[in-house]
């Protein structure tokens, strides 16, 4: 993804500072953005009638923005095309362990995850949209945005895309082994941590494919 501002890290604020273990938080953008690079699963978290809401859905990053996927027929992101915007939280996370502690009060996970707070609008400039959708299709599987056929005038219509400049956010992540109370180090129990990875499987074609397996999906599942 591309680099849209040469400064190193982004503002800390109280919304952007957690209030426990920040040791673990970092505000600087090469960590923020590897985080993000890395997946294309988010959490669109905002408010509804009143009450709040968090919906998983796609996400691609461009510079210092989230391009966030939807349809239309959404009921929050026909509020992001008001002038006001679309007050919202987004959310990225990475399961990396399951850090297993002699004491269940010490259990924890390794993690990488980022959260973004901010005004979301919905992406109308035709062209805008278009890249914002080669983008998120990249971000899901890169590679693919050029071996499929792009959107159409009725596809685009019914397609709703959001945008997010990133402003305050930050990234939290734990690494390391388990932390036990020293009292517990002799407890006949198993200890440490079990790593945890996404995988792909093996591609099942559809009926209707005729071409062999490209190259950059061969290159996912090797």
């Amino acid at each position: 993804m591309s680099e849209a501002s040469s400064t190193p890290s982004y503002t800390r604020n109280d919304r952007t500072t957690p209030t426990r273990s920040k040791e673990r938080a970092a505000w600087d953008k090469a960590a923020v953005h590897a985080i993000l690079d890395a997946g294309y699963l988010c959490h669109l978290g905002f408010v509804r009638d009143g009450a709040p809401v968090v919906l998983p859905t796609l996400y691609a990053r461009v510079g210092d923005r989230l391009y966030v996927h939807g349809s239309t027929g959404s009921r929050p992101l026909r509020g992001a095309r008001d002038e006001q915007g679309l007050p919202v939280c987004v959310t990225v996370t990475h399961l990396d362990g399951l850090v297993l502690a002699k004491s269940a009060f010490h259990h924890s996970v390794n993690y990488r995850s980022v959260v973004a707070h901010g005004t979301a609008y919905q992406v109308t400039d035709p062209e805008e949209l278009r890249s914002a959708l080669d983008a998120i299709v990249e971000q899901v599987v890169p590679g693919r945005s050029a071996d499929c056929r792009p959107g159409n005038a009725k596809e685009l219509a019914a397609t709703a895309v959001i945008r997010l400049e990133l402003d305050q956010v930050s990234a939290k992540t734990r690494t390391g082994g388990v932390n036990d109370e020293e009292e517990d180090l002799d407890l006949p129990y198993w200890a440490g941590v079990l790593p945890v990875a996404p995988a792909y499987g093996n591609p099942l074609p559809s009926p209707h494919t005729a071409v062999e397996l490209p190259g950059y999906l061969k290159e996912l599942t090797c």
